[in-house]
């Protein structure tokens, strides 16, 4: 199951989703992880996996909602575990 998957069959809701792409993007150094059912997505290894999330974030002039977008598609692609 992906994170995407698991957000259809709202076992990831918005607020947690949220509050993981806010906590990554204000230190990505520090472990963001969200809770799905018994599995969990690991924020950083998620963004670090998908190479245009990487991209996007590591180019100069990328708006913050450019960001969170490159965040949350990582997210949403990663697959729980």
């Amino acid at each position: 199951m992906t994170g995407g998957e698991a957000y259809k069959q709202k076992l990831l809701t918005g607020a947690p989703l949220d509050a993981a792409i806010a906590a990554y993007l204000a230190d990505p150094s520090k472990p963001a992880v969200i809770k799905v059912g018994k599995g969990s997505i690991d924020v950083a290894a998620a963004v670090l996996a998908h190479a245009y999330s990487v991209e996007v974030l590591a180019r100069k002039g990328v708006t913050a909602p450019q960001q969170r977008n490159a965040v949350k598609t990582a997210i949403l692609l990663a697959p729980v575990g």
